[in-house]
């Protein structure tokens, strides 16, 4: 892309209509926002145990003393050499986070379904601190569609195709916990979840974008 040279004058002109539009995207994400917290729910009957480096967990103790939990499926199969590197890259991101997230009454943890072992490895070669579940002996995974354990081809879920790498796929799945009740309140897959990456939000400010 070729980008012309201009006068102060004519950049503000170009940046303000922009800005229109930005503006107008803003005020999209925001409805969308409340359209999701509208969202119906869906209660979690069935008792899922993950392994963490403190043991045997399950789903509700993962919540901590929050009333949410959201969970970002990390892309790390059993069989792998190494995890994804595009999941690593977001552990970067919300490895250092975790407390303006926990002030909102919520908790924000990954999970694979690699051993716990092999989690814990790479855990403390990165200097990660949060929670990293495994799902090795739990079906958490293919039950929420992150984890085809039959082959990598890509499945329909509703309307939304969801892709596999060697079995794996990304995303995110919100849970929300009322007494001793779980329910699950909204699921995002592939494509979906670059808004909750803040540095994909740095890049796109970026003239020559992710190049």
């Amino acid at each position: 892309m070729k980008h012309p040279v201009v006068s102060k004058a004519v950049w503000l002109r170009e940046r303000m209509a922009l800005l229109r539009r930005e503006k107008a995207v803003t005020r999209e994400l925001d409805l969308l926002a409340l359209e999701r917290q509208k969202l119906p729910w869906v209660e979690i009957e069935k008792a899922y145990t993950l392994e963490t480096a403190n043991g045997a967990t399950s789903l509700k103790d993962l919540f901590g003393d929050k009333r949410q939990l959201s969970i970002y499926h990390f892309m790390y199969g059993p069989k792998w050499s190494a995890p994804c590197d595009g999941c690593s890259g977001w552990a970067d991101a919300f490895n250092g986070t975790l407390d303006q997230i926990q002030c909102h009454d919520a908790n924000l943890i990954a999970v694979s379904r690699a051993p716990i072992d092999m989690l814990n490895r790479v855990r403390k070669e990165r200097g990660w601190t949060f929670t990293w579940a495994s799902s090795y002996n739990s079906d958490f995974n293919s039950d929420f569609n992150m984890s085809n354990l039959q082959d990598s081809e890509p499945v329909m879920v509703g309307d939304e195709l969801i892709s596999f790498d060697r079995g794996e796929s990304g995303g995110i799945n919100v849970f929300v916990k009322q007494e001793d009740r779980i329910f699950h309140t909204y699921s995002a897959h592939n494509r979906g979840i670059q808004q909750m990456n803040g540095a994909f939000g740095y890049v796109d400010l970026l003239p020559l974008g992710g190049n």
